[in-house]
């Protein structure tokens, strides 16, 4: 019977009572004062008490994801021979019969091609940077830019879902929930991971929930994603003939309701739901304020453009971020779709570069002169690169090019990376990578690292096995630590 008290009403079984016991009546009570979910119950809370385990080096993160993958070739990696050998074909010994998507597997040939854009190199590691990015050119020594990533999805969903999430198939935590549950949140008015959509003027790419997902965590830890409309928050106002004074009251009786529920069938569920209801009525003061752009001064609407005073614009959820970042949420997820050129690269690919490229060097202008660069990781980048032969008829200019996992480039900046680096290598072609590889799971365990977390500790047990963000591989890259 007292086994079964335990268990149903205090969430703890005996083992875990007795292994809580050894502490000391000393240090629990210590410990109850400074981390108040310290006996909750739950096995899995004793790896996710809001604490990193060692120093980090960023506070918090920016992803500035680039949805639908766009083309290294055209962007980072300049490769000279692919314009010397245009309309060449692919030879076999670089491809070396590695997998091709369906949608160019039957070519008969595979025509190089090489970027219409010029390239110039800038700042001290002399990086190469596509004409059509130039705001992104002048913050090359802020920059550490990563050649060099790889993955083994060929297609957008998986390869998406496995960027996001570290795991090809869905259901599984996303990034920014992996951080909710290992650290917490940095302000309990708002959530710890905000989510952000724009779209681009290119050919676009589907997101959808499961990309920020708590998968098997306490839903707690879900994204919540803003909307581009007057009400950035859905249902966060209260409706017509409710005041705040009545949805306090109205809280306060459903938390009785679902607390008497957690007392008789135990179900966590039930507390975090609780904790969701105290969240919105929290942020009904503090989101209004926060997502008001039109405050901001002339020289930050200068900065991002004055497309940012435009709600849901890729430039907007940009100076959104860095407010949203500025407060105090852990992880802010942006994604801008429109990367997809299977045709027309040399007409879609600057209208894309347009839309993101002042607002992506912005934000990383202005944390830097309001010195949260430091402690804020922003990361630029899709879920994989592009062919470096022609998808299309390459004489009409109308050309496109194929997914490519086997090399692109993303960038980040701040929160510890080391500024002003190129770190990786492809072949000349720019189709096999030659130096320094960086896989999803590495690249993973590094962002976690970063954030004072070790990626092989930060785990939670579903179904019998321990579950973590990189699942069963990646290793820090201590390459691009500063």
């Amino acid at each position: 019977m007292a086994n079964e008290f335990f268990e149903r009403h205090l969430n703890i079984n005996r083992r875990h009572f007795l292994g809580k016991l050894g502490l000391g009546f000393g240090s629990a009570a210590l410990g109850s004062l400074l981390i108040p979910d310290l006996f909750s119950g739950k096995e899995e809370d004793i790896a996710s008490l809001g604490i990193p385990h060692f120093a980090p080096k960023a506070k918090r993160i920016i992803y500035l994801f680039q949805n639908g993958a766009p083309s290294q070739l055209e962007s980072f990696d300049y490769k000279p021979t692919l314009i010397k050998m245009a309309g060449q074909d692919l030879p076999a010994s670089i491809r070396n019969g590695q997998r091709l998507t369906g949608m160019t597997s039957g070519q008969a040939k595979f025509p190089l091609v090489g970027s219409h854009f010029s390239f110039q190199q800038y700042g001290k590691s002399g990086a190469w940077v596509s004409e059509i990015f130039p705001n992104i050119a002048k913050i090359a020594d802020e920059l550490c830019f990563i050649k060099s990533m790889h993955t083994e999805a060929i297609n957008h969903d998986p390869a998406l879902t496995f960027m996001q999430t570290g795991a090809q198939q869905g259901n599984r935590p996303s990034m920014g929930a992996w951080l909710s549950y290992g650290l917490g949140s940095d302000n309990k008015n708002l959530p710890a991971f905000c989510v952000l959509l724009s779209r681009g003027k290119g050919n676009g790419q589907g997101v959808y929930s499961k990309l920020w997902t708590n998968g098997f965590l306490d839903s707690i830890h879900q994204g919540v994603q803003f909307s581009s409309s007057e009400e950035p928050v859905l249902y966060l106002n209260n409706p017509s003939g409710i005041d705040k004074d009545d949805r306090r009251r109205i809280l306060d009786n459903l938390s009785q309701l679902n607390s008497m529920a957690y007392e008789e069938f135990g179900d966590p569920e039930i507390q975090t739901k609780i904790q969701q209801y105290e969240l919105a009525y929290r942020m009904q003061s503090s989101v209004p304020e926060l997502t008001d752009l039109t405050k901001e001064p002339d020289s930050i609407v200068k900065l991002y453009g004055a497309e940012c005073l435009v709600p849901g614009t890729y430039a907007a959820n940009c100076l959104l971020a860095r407010k949203l970042s500025e407060s105090g949420v852990r992880f802010v997820q942006l994604y801008h779709q429109g990367w997809d050129q299977h045709g027309n690269m040399v007409g879609e690919m600057p209208m894309q570069a347009k839309d993101v490229d002042r607002a992506s060097a912005a934000l990383v202008l202005d944390l830097k002169q309001r010195g949260l660069l430091d402690e804020t990781l922003v990361i630029w980048g899709g879920e994989f690169g592009r062919t470096n032969y022609c998808q299309g008829d390459l004489s009409k200019d109308n050309y496109g090019r194929d997914h490519h996992p086997r090399a692109y480039t993303i960038w980040m900046a701040g929160g510890g990376v080391k500024p002003g680096t190129v770190y990786g290598e492809t072949d000349e072609f720019g189709y096999n990578i030659i130096k320094d590889p960086v896989h999803v799971n590495d690249f993973h365990a590094t962002v976690l690292h970063l954030m004072g977390l070790n990626h092989e500790k930060l785990q939670y047990k579903h179904l019998g096995r321990r579950y973590r963000l990189t699942d069963i591989a990646g290793k820090v890259i201590p390459g691009i630590l500063a």
